[in-house]
């Protein structure tokens, strides 16, 4: 199946600090993936002539819808119009009625056009003039052979609404393919695990595409298929590798419908009309967080504790202090009396408990950074998981609190 190769150049010397973030080029991605359009390439490029001419030139070789973002400003090092000239061979046209639009934008704010805000006024010969409403540099369509090029402003309060009104629906009908996109969830295995159990399902197939990305606590698998007659061609073939993955991956996948765990959990216990309190330290409350960030949430979590000290532990829980003392903070008992603790206090049908050594300092040979127990109580018993997890303070606190989500989602899928 053929498909449309597009590249992106996001143009401007910024963006290759660490102060600012290319967020157009995954804007323009995800959309032009959502109507079949590969994105081959990418590049960020400073504020070099030269190298923005070689750019636009290694993208007129390889692609045949380029986007441009950026370097459109008054300023002197705004210099994507004239580097899309030479590259192109074709002249830069003044046009005054764009003046005049540019002029009036200013007179509306009370204020005089600068004269350096003129450069903007100058055109691709031959080039589609795409009116910026909602800034003062116009974007440009030129069709060079089989080629689309459009050139835009780099701010994306201009260039998304201006990508929307003149290219989206344009680029949709030269695509002219369906696309249904999922994507799966899983938790409990690592990437490589995931990999070794479903890629000989996917290995030899080239549609639907397959990728595998791993963040801390979870894999996610996204599945992309595209098909030239119909959007249902499309979604069986993403329906029917899906059925296939869940045969391998059983209950480690948690969500088929882009769902958080938190969001997983939410419905489970709704639908069980069943309750949920929990005790932290490690996590610092981000359990609660996670659980209340789900609209709906009160008729499920009865209350959080944060019991960060032993004192803590001892006057909210009811944890011994002879267990402390014996044990440690951060032990298998402790985890246990904290979840069988907070249970009984808030009257829950279930208790989560997480303390633990989240970093960077605080580690011993013996209970090293990382170190988490995780309990999970219930009517008739407790669970408690010892947990080594990498990373730093943030992706620690992270998978903590995702370990002790999805504790209490397999005993509720498994105990219905």
């Amino acid at each position: 199946m053929t498909r449309l190769r597009a590249e992106i150049i996001a143009i401007g010397s910024e963006l290759l600090t660490p102060y600012y973030v290319d967020t157009n080029s995954l804007y323009l991605t995800e959309k032009l993936n959502s109507i079949g359009i590969e994105v081959r390439f990418k590049t960020i490029v400073g504020d070099s002539k030269e190298d923005i001419i070689q750019c636009i030139k290694h993208a007129l070789s390889r692609s045949q819808i380029i986007i441009a973002c950026g370097g459109l400003g008054p300023t002197e090092d705004d210099i994507t119009r004239e580097c899309f000239s030479k590259a192109l061979n074709k002249k830069l046209v003044f046009f005054s009625e764009i003046e005049e639009k540019i002029r009036e934008r200013f007179r509306k704010r009370g204020l005089s056009m600068p004269s350096i805000c003129k450069k903007q006024a100058y055109i691709l010969e031959g080039a589609k003039i795409l009116i910026n409403e909602w800034g003062t540099a116009p974007g440009m369509e030129i069709k060079e052979g089989e080629k689309f090029i459009f050139i835009l402003p780099g701010p994306p309060q201009e260039l998304k609404p201006m990508f929307e009104k003149y290219i989206f629906n344009e680029l949709k009908k030269i695509s002219k393919q369906f696309v249904c996109f999922k994507s799966i969830k899983i938790t409990g295995l690592t990437e490589s695990q995931t990999e070794s159990l479903i890629f000989d399902l996917y290995k030899n197939i080239e549609n639907p595409k397959i990728h595998i990305l791993a963040y801390p606590g979870q894999i996610v698998i996204h599945v992309l298929a595209y098909s030239n007659n119909d959007y249902k061609e499309a979604e069986s073939l993403v329906q029917n590798i899906i059925d296939k993955f869940k045969e391998r991956l059983k209950d480690n996948i948690f969500s088929t419908d882009g769902e958080e765990l938190e969001e997983v959990i939410g419905k489970l216990l709704k639908k069980r009309n069943e309750t949920l309190a929990v005790a932290e330290s490690c996590t610092g409350g981000y359990l609660s967080h996670r659980i209340t960030n789900v609209s709906g949430s009160s008729n499920y979590f009865e209350r959080g504790f944060v019991t960060y000290s032993n004192k803590a532990k001892i006057e909210n829980l009811g944890v011994s202090k002879d267990l402390i003392l014996k044990f440690g903070a951060v032990s298998k008992e402790v985890a246990e009396a904290m979840a069988v603790g907070i249970r009984r206090i808030a009257k829950t049908d279930y208790g989560l408990s997480i303390t633990g050594i989240a970093g960077p300092t605080g580690g011993t040979p013996t209970k090293p950074v990382g170190l988490v127990f995780i309990g999970f109580a219930w009517k008739n018993g407790v669970l408690v998981t010892r947990n080594q997890f990498l990373g730093g303070r943030e992706s620690i606190k992270f998978q903590s609190t995702q370990k002790a989500l999805d504790m209490l989602r397999r005993y509720l899928i498994h105990n219905k």
